[in-house]
């Protein structure tokens, strides 16, 4: 199931950081006393009484600001507001109403999602209370009062954002087509892969770098299978600052990545693997989906007997934290192998869903123990007393063990390679937990 998106937004300086901060409960973004300090837009995942979500920041939304970093950041904004599920849209009491909240405002039912108003530094309620009513004016609906920088009001915040998390989100579960999201940096032909798969110009498609607008969901079927492209492209301007794109990519990643099952990561070959697709593939990575690098314009490569040697290497040492990734090389132009794309899907797919009998799994970890001895430390020895797998997409096992402290993690990547080794598993992340098991065991 995917995870609702939530996206704070507002005009620079009300504290948009502060309360990212807070609620994420870590000092990530940037915060000074500058309008447009935040520049990027940062993501975390958040959880409030059982329910998870992902929360992003944006830079602030000066509406008609000719500045281009403000603009910019008013891009960012459309396109946080663009991808989420609710949108939590901060004021500042101090300041009060400003134009400038008002045109906002303007702008937030056109996206309709349900948004929470949300009336910052409140520092005193019995000096403030009465200074957060005037907002009712900006037509949105009950203004709550909170101070981010105090901790105060935001469990009502954050009750009134859950009560819009609807059984919309849960309708994925019976869902079976494959959820496939094509990720990358801009203009590295994502539209272009959709579009070939599709047989139809569904998206447009140029070659100024982030020219489709939002996330398009498209249906494809092969062999009689249907799945389900999630295409991210870049933004709708075309903007000429690389580093404005690269943000821009990765929330639209993090929200198609959040409703996939598999990813695909294009790469350009022409550009070769960056330090921007390790980032883009990492928010695959760390939320436990397939994964399939489609090196694209293939084609426009000259080869030798080693080229695709070569550029395997290359992607395996930038993208080491993933050496499970299925790589296929094609061209979106041509066509190139792109019947292999749905072949590799399949086979992702199939390893996302594969669970080891229990007694196999540990007749496995006992092997590689017997093969290379557990680590020690002052004389205490590490033992895995049993282990099974408790879920799958992505295949999740727990160990139990004397000292989970001993368990280190080289050891782990050891166990699991001799999973990998006995199972495959090619093309999906494994997920391990160490329990400790009680008692004199063993």
């Amino acid at each position: 199931m995917s995870k609702p998106i939530v996206a704070i937004v507002g005009r620079p300086n009300v504290g948009k950081s502060t309360l990212f901060n807070a609620l994420a409960g870590s000092a990530i973004a940037i915060v000074k006393d500058a309008p447009g300090v935040t520049r990027d837009r940062i993501y975390a995942d958040c959880t409030w009484l059982n329910m998870n979500f992902t929360l992003i920041d944006t830079g602030g939304i000066e509406p008609d600001s000719k500045d281009i970093i403000l603009s910019q950041m008013r891009e960012q904004a459309e396109t946080a507001i663009a991808t989420a599920d609710v949108i939590i849209f901060l004021v500042d009491v101090r300041q009060g109403l400003q134009d400038a909240d008002f045109k906002v405002a303007d702008m937030l039912p056109r996206s309709k999602k349900p948004v929470v108003l949300a009336v910052n530094k409140v520092d005193s309620f019995k000096k403030q209370g009465n200074d957060v009513y005037e907002f009712y004016n900006l037509g949105i609906g009950e203004p709550i009062g909170i101070s981010s920088a105090s901790m105060l009001g935001l469990g009502e915040l954050l009750d009134a954002v859950t009560s819009y998390f609807s059984a919309d989100k849960l309708q994925d579960e019976e869902d079976d087509r494959p959820r496939v999201a094509v990720i990358g940096k801009p203009n590295v032909g994502k539209s272009s892969l959709v579009n070939r798969l599709v047989g139809e110009n569904r998206m447009i498609v140029s070659d100024i770098a982030g020219t489709t607008r939002d996330a398009v969901d498209t249906e494809v079927v092969h062999n009689g299978t249907s799945y389900v492209f999630i295409d991210t492209a870049g933004l709708r301007r075309k903007s000429k600052i690389k580093e404005e794109l690269e943000r821009y990519s990765i929330i639209r990643a993090v929200a198609a990545v959040e409703r996939a099952d598999i990813v695909v990561l294009v790469i350009d070959a022409v550009e070769g693997v960056t330090e921007q697709d390790a980032k883009i593939a990492g928010i695959a990575h760390e939320r436990g989906k397939g994964v399939i690098v489609a090196v694209n314009k293939w084609d426009a490569i000259e080869k030798n007997d080693k080229t695709i040697y070569e550029f395997t290497e290359k992607i395996k040492t930038t993208l080491s934290f993933m050496p499970y990734a299925e790589m296929i090389f094609i061209s979106a132009l041509t066509g190139q192998r792109l019947n292999k794309l749905f072949d590799a899907i399949d086979m992702v797919r199939e390893n996302q869903n594969l669970r080891v009998a229990t007694g196999v799994l540990n007749e496995i970890v006992t092997e590689a123990a017997a093969m290379k001895q557990p680590p020690s430390d002052k004389g205490k020895r590490l033992k895995i007393y049993y282990s099974t797998q408790v879920a799958v997409k992505p295949p999740t096992f727990v160990m139990f063990v004397n000292d989970k402290e001993l368990m280190h993690f080289s050891y782990l990547r050891y166990l699991e390679n001799k999973i990998r080794e006995a199972f495959g598993f090619k093309g999906t992340s494994l997920k391990f937990f160490v329990r400790e098991r009680t008692g004199k065991e063993g």
